[in-house]
């Protein structure tokens, strides 16, 4: 049976408008970044799917590795390290030797919108486009870990669940219909661990969790 290679965007997607205004926009201010939709990273046929919301401006939208380059990806990459899912050093660039194991890493959107805000016809566009294909060509997936109501929602959407039968909440999870779970977290934000809204031994807990149906 051949592999279903899922669709992944140009570097100059034209799918959403205010996203492409916001792209030639940053280009004009940060020539020396990536300045593109973000690609997925990590193992193509991973245990564990780790989606995001969205690419930092200064982050992964700089960079072009998700969670890379911002503080976002700091909890992140030291939680997989620790979890057996990454190995080597993360040193948030893209040339730092660092390789998931097991795992994949990709957002809902994949371009930078402003604000850190996409609209919901932008999530959906890009949802449909190409986050449907990414979770559709992966067969052997056991976990979905969620950062965020947004990209929970998306995963949802995707999955044709309604959001009664799987409400977000951190720690929660949600058998699937394909024997998967899906895991939700709060976003891994500087906003959210500065608050205290998300800390590490509340983000470890969740990967206890997930350890527990991937291993």
């Amino acid at each position: 049976m051949t592999a279903v290679i899922p669709a992944l965007p140009g570097h100059d997607c034209p799918l959403c408008p205010r996203l492409v205004e916001y792209r030639m926009a940053n280009r004009a201010t940060f020539p020396d970044f990536f300045n593109g939709p973000v690609p997925p990273w990590g193992e193509a046929q991973p245990q564990l799917l780790i989606v995001g919301l969205a690419p930092g401006v200064k982050g992964a939208n700089r960079t072009g590795r998700p969670f890379t380059g911002d503080y976002a990806g700091d909890l992140l990459y030291s939680t997989l390290i620790k979890y057996g899912f990454a190995k080597g050093e993360f040193k948030a660039d893209p040339n730092d030797g660092l390789q998931l194991v097991r795992c994949r890493i990709t957002n809902a959107v994949k371009c930078v919108p402003p604000e850190n805000k996409p609209t919901p016809a932008e999530t959906k566009t890009c949802m449909k486009s190409f986050l449907a294909g990414e979770i559709a060509a992966m067969d052997g997936l056991k976990a979905i870990l969620v950062l965020g109501q947004i990209a929970h929602v998306a995963v949802l959407d995707v999955l044709k669940i309604k959001r009664a039968a799987a409400p977000f909440g951190h720690g929660a999870e949600h058998r699937l219909p394909s024997g998967a779970t899906l895991f939700s977290s709060y976003h891994c934000s500087r906003y959210n661990t500065n608050t205290g809204r998300l800390t590490t031994p509340m983000f470890h807990a969740v990967f206890d969790k997930i350890a527990r149906v991937t291993h």
